[in-house]
């Protein structure tokens, strides 16, 4: 079933209620990255464009049912305003008879932006009393907000139940349409990259994943953990012991499914994570005790490349090493420099949120990559199999 998108609405004269998520990092009230904000404007664009009046709504932060003053959304209605070139009228609250008043104004308005949506306790728990007042506000709702869509709060599943139709925004859509291809019909050769800290939190994803690829390559601490369960020494590097177990049920399922995993074959070594450690590079069995591996070595660099140069399509999850220290980004960087390849060629390169995004962002190569997901835990549990809540209550198109 595809999934009604804004394409499919008719937004002339009608007032549009839009989850957004503009959770973005501020320090000192001031906003140091507005993608999240960007990856919005082609759906508020296209609906002004049409004629429609825009209430967005969107969370900031954990306040937890309180009003926390450094978590208002005012900077975000200013930092949009500049974007669109157009007066963002900010609300400073997003329920309540004043709130309901001001928004009678809408058609002067055009566009608005309510007050952190979490600041009342309605929308964590899902409160219908709150998600019908919220619904109220609207003749049609917009889901744009894929990074909060594994949640089930009143905005993102509360307000489609009372407010239809239920249609997926410009990056909501383009989210389904490449993490779905992935896991539903991808090109061949398929290859998976998963990094990052931990094998517990891969868990899912990497069983879901291992039938659908061609390869599946290990990179990052959870590296050490799946060495450890085939009895080999780490040193000091990061191993899970409540995971080791685990690791050894997927390395056996791999086996039966022809070895599709990769471990690296050498790692980058040090006794300290910081710029002046000395560092050195080792065979995946010859880590020496008291030292930490912090990145791949060229020797699974290259291996990792060759892979990643004769696929089709290719999902990133997860940095190769600790990429926020300049002299242990490199393996990281290199996987990049691969996957830009692939996508420059016109084949696939997706990369999931979260720490995944962000190295591809402090490294320049947020343009180079065919889709960089918005949503670090949502991507995570599309790619685990899971139907997204907020996905789900979007309407179907027959």
């Amino acid at each position: 079933m595809r999934k009604m998108t804004v394409d499919d609405i008719d937004g002339k004269g009608k007032r549009i209620l839009m989850r957004v998520d503009y959770n973005v990092p501020m320090r000192d009230g001031e906003i140091t990255d507005d993608t999240r904000i960007v990856s919005t404007l082609p759906t508020i664009e296209h609906l002004l464009s049409r004629g429609a009046y825009i209430i967005l709504m969107s969370h900031l932060g954990r306040p937890k049912g309180r009003i926390v003053p450094e978590l208002s959304l005012a900077p975000v209605a200013k930092a949009l305003q500049k974007h669109l070139d157009i007066p963002v009228k900010f609300i400073k609250n997003c329920i309540g008879k004043r709130t309901k008043d001001k928004l009678k104004n809408i058609k002067k308005d055009r566009i608005v932006l309510l007050e952190n949506l979490r600041y009342h306790s309605g929308e964590e728990k899902n409160d219908p009393k709150f998600a019908k007042e919220l619904s109220s506000y609207g003749d049609i709702f917009i889901n744009d907000a894929f990074a909060v869509s594994h949640r089930s709060h009143a905005s993102v599943v509360g307000v489609p139940k009372y407010l239809k139709p239920a249609a997926a925004g410009y990056l909501m859509a383009k989210e389904i349409k490449f993490l779905g291809q992935l896991l539903e019909d991808p090109p061949r050769p398929f290859v998976a990259l998963i990094g990052g800290a931990k094998v517990s939190t891969k868990i899912a994803v990497l069983k879901n994943l291992l039938p659908k690829v061609d390869k599946l390559l290990i990179g990052g601490g959870m590296a050490f953990t799946f060495l450890a369960a085939l009895g080999l020494d780490t040193g000091d590097s990061l191993v899970e012991n409540d995971a080791i177990k685990t690791a050894m049920e997927i390395w056996l399922l791999s086996e039966e499914m022809g070895g599709k995993m990769m471990l690296p074959v050498d790692f980058l070594v040090a006794k300290e994570i910081n710029d002046d450690a000395v560092v050195k590079t080792v065979e995946y069995d010859q880590i020496p005790a008291n030292w930490k591996g912090i990145d791949i070595g060229q020797g699974t660099i290259q291996l990792y490349n060759e892979e990643i140069l004769a696929a089709k399509s290719v999902f990133l999850n997860g940095p190769m090493g600790i990429f926020e220290v300049e002299r242990f980004a490199e393996g990281t960087r290199a996987i990049f420099e691969s996957m830009a390849e692939v996508s420059t060629r016109g084949d696939i390169t997706v990369v999931g949120g979260g720490d995944s995004a962000a190295a591809a962002k402090m490294l320049n190569f947020s343009d180079k990559m065919t889709h960089i997901s918005t949503g670090g835990g949502a991507s995570l549990e599309f790619m685990e199999g899971k139907e997204l809540p907020g996905i789900a209550v979007l309407d179907n198109v027959d």
